[in-house]
């Protein structure tokens, strides 16, 4: 059972309306608890303590944020709408491993916190135009039931020496304040490598600000990502200032078969030549096959027809590739 001095301390913290004090002597008759090897009630302990911390989030004074940001912050972050599942989502198998180790973590970031540990809050992603990179972060944000919300970099980024590393400060406020998921679309914006030929000093001061605030504790564990299409712009301090880096790469013969799969609903696709499918996709985006397959589909539905070939798959995959030739030469 649990020592006199913890319920003590719960009282005493209970009659302050300390609630994370509260919860942090819970978690260590937890600990105390499973050291007995009473492992049932040192998880039936930190079920509670993690329901109660979800209810005093709703109830509290910064609750979770589900609407868009106002005052200052407006302009700077954008709330995006919520979709998505990490099983809704197409990727490669070792970065789906990693999301799922990331959100196992946060969604048992009380137990971590038990023992002295945070849970892992900051990812890159990195890869070309189309990958998946926004919709991961979506995925990411609707598996954890939390806000996405993305940052404005031409609202944050300015002319006037400090103001851009003085909304950066704001923008990391709202991350240590109200929990979320919080993209940097196009990172390397502010990432840029800090030795640069055309780089000057307000953006190295930027980068130096963004780096110093990655440092902070924080005990909303809210999720940052920062996404690319040039990681060999960013600067190398900021690679080890993230928890986790991802590599997201054009999909492979398989991953082409599951796009064009989920894309290709609620039409039917007897006997495909894959193969010839799968060449004609080859190097392609997930963005861009699913666009393919969507245009299939509509123009099916046009022809008032239920089923779809090979040919019709193969044609609209070749105009997309058509396209980015085209923007290639532009």
């Amino acid at each position: 059972m649990s020592s006199a001095k913890q319920i003590i301390a719960m009282l005493r913290s209970r009659a302050d309306r300390d609630d994370e004090t509260f919860f942090s002597v819970a978690l260590q008759a937890a600990a105390a608890e499973a050291r007995r090897g009473h492992r049932t009630v040192a998880e039936d302990i930190r079920s509670a303590v993690q329901a109660a911390r979800e209810t005093a989030d709703q109830k509290s004074a910064v609750p979770i944020r589900f609407g868009e940001p106002r005052g200052d912050l407006d302009g700077l972050l954008e709330l995006k709408e919520v979709r998505l599942e990490l099983d809704d989502v197409i990727l490669a198998e070792g970065i789906r491993d990693q999301i799922h180790g990331l959100l196992r973590q946060q969604l048992k970031r009380a137990q971590l916190r038990e023992h002295g540990k945070a849970p892992n809050t900051s990812l890159l992603f990195v890869g070309p135009p189309g990958s998946g990179k926004t919709m991961t972060a979506e995925a990411i944000a609707g598996s954890l039931r939390l806000p996405l919300y993305v940052i404005r970099f031409e609202s944050l980024i300015t002319r006037f020496m400090g103001e851009t590393a003085a909304k950066m400060r704001l923008i990391f406020d709202e991350i240590y304040t109200h929990r979320g998921v919080y993209l940097f679309d196009e990172f390397d914006a502010v990432g840029a490598n800090r030795a640069a030929t055309n780089d000057v000093a307000e953006m190295r001061r930027v980068l130096n600000s963004f780096l110093q605030f990655m440092e902070e504790k924080s005990a909303t564990d809210s999720v940052i990502i920062g996404a690319t299409n040039f990681p060999d712009l960013l600067d190398h301090a900021l690679l080890r200032r993230f928890d986790l880096v991802m590599e997201f790469a054009p999909p492979t013969g398989k991953e082409v078969r599951r796009i064009l799969k989920a894309n290709l609903r609620p039409l039917k696709y007897p006997r495909l030549a894959w193969k010839k499918i799968e060449s004609i996709a080859q190097g392609l985006s997930q963005a861009e096959i699913a666009r393919a397959a969507e245009d299939a589909v509509k123009e099916a539905i046009l022809d008032e027809r239920d089923i779809l070939t090979t040919d019709d798959i193969a044609t609209r995959l070749s105009a997309r590739k058509d396209m980015r030739e085209l923007l290639s030469k532009s």
